[in-house]
């Protein structure tokens, strides 16, 4: 089953709408067949690793890291592909909260004299899809806060110099962790001070950048920007208000950008969870988020962020620097937005620590 997931995480940032799902055959101890979901989400995993097994899948215990399929989409359903294959045995790791699934998957198997096992890895499994199950039980993706900041927590100095706080191995790290994503948000403030890319530029993974999305209620992006000059090869979408100028509407969406009007909030912003709503209806399960303080803060203080990627340089920049988040009205330590610690890497002089939503 570790195999099976290892096999599904090749697909984060690059399944959406689907889940990013693995699938192992083994026969008499022997590993038969492996799949996993493909780009676009299809084919599904269990396809894949029927069609590299081929009659070797006859007998064998299908190890998936998600239940299998039960509806017909754009491809037949996966439990009907297990039983025309003849697979003895299937073990999946979770259940499928999806309402055309859910079950039904199992019960398929198990009308069709197939045995059913659940449970092995299931905590694992359901942190891998943790987005896909969001986006499907409250119809926004998961949201990935990404911060790099001095030891004291600041994200630039004083007047603005933010270039480079971490080193090479922490921005490589950032660009891995931009490719597991399947969109990656700013808002208008970083996309005008930075100007940046928002792409994945390991080598070998240039095709696994995000959608790239820019919260613009005025639709300030300039016409010379990075955005702009890669939108025809990159998606990227804008979100801003109803009223927003339709000149520069037009100008944006000549460079290949889509608009996409969000509701606002009393304060007149953009509002957050009605812009989640807005990408979760458009199938993104995964959102990383590298906005700057105000961005941060704002998606802090409505606890939406379900994840913390947090990078720290060994360098103090002192209480006049700008800090990760802007103010976030927290009076009581009780208050306080919580966060566990699930792992720490070293980076060179650098330090990643990741943390999940208490």
């Amino acid at each position: 089953m570790r195999a099976a997931l290892a096999l599904a995480a090749r697909g984060l940032g690059r399944t959406w709408p689907n889940p990013a799902v693995g699938c192992v055959l083994v026969r008499e101890s022997w590993v038969v067949g492996r799949g996993w979901t493909q780009p676009g989400g299809r084919p599904h995993a269990e396809t894949e690793a029927l069609g590299r097994a081929g009659d070797a899948a006859r007998g064998a215990t299908a190890y998936v890291s998600l239940e299998p399929c039960a509806h017909t989409g754009k491809t037949p359903p996966c439990a009907d592909a297990l039983i025309a294959a003849g697979v003895g045995r299937v073990v999946a790791a979770v259940e499928d909260p999806d309402p055309r699934v859910s079950g039904r998957g199992i019960a398929m198997l198990r009308a069709a004299g197939i045995r059913v096992d659940r449970g092995p890895c299931g905590e694992e499994a359901a942190e891998l899809n943790a987005g896909f199950f969001l986006r499907i039980r409250r119809g926004r993706p998961l949201v990935s806060l990404k911060l790099a900041t001095s030891l004291d927590g600041r994200i630039a100095t004083q007047s603005g110099d933010s270039r480079w706080i971490t080193g090479e191995a922490a921005r490589r790290r950032a660009h891995g962790v931009r490719a597991t994503h399947d969109a990656i948000l700013v808002g208008t403030g970083t996309a005008l001070a930075d100007d940046p890319e928002l792409t994945c530029r390991l080598p070998g993974l240039n095709e696994r950048s995000p959608v790239r999305v820019v919260l613009d209620r005025q639709l300030r992006l300039p016409p010379d920007a990075k955005l702009l000059a890669t939108a025809q090869d990159v998606p990227t979408w804008v979100i801003t208000a109803a009223a927003a100028d339709s000149a520069r509407r037009r100008a944006l969406e000549g460079a290949g950008v889509e608009i996409i009007e969000a509701p606002a909030a009393p304060d007149g912003r953009l509002s957050m969870s009605a812009t989640l709503q807005t990408l979760g209806a458009r199938g993104i399960t995964r959102l990383l988020v590298e906005g700057g303080s105000a961005l941060s803060a704002s998606l802090l203080q409505q606890d939406l962020v379900d994840r913390l990627y947090w990078f720290r340089s060994a360098s103090v920049i002192g209480g006049d620097g700008l800090p990760a988040a802007a103010s976030l009205g927290v009076e009581r330590l009780f208050d306080a937005r919580l966060f566990a610690r699930i792992e720490t890497e070293t980076l060179g002089a650098d330090t990643l620590e990741t943390y999940r939503r208490s």
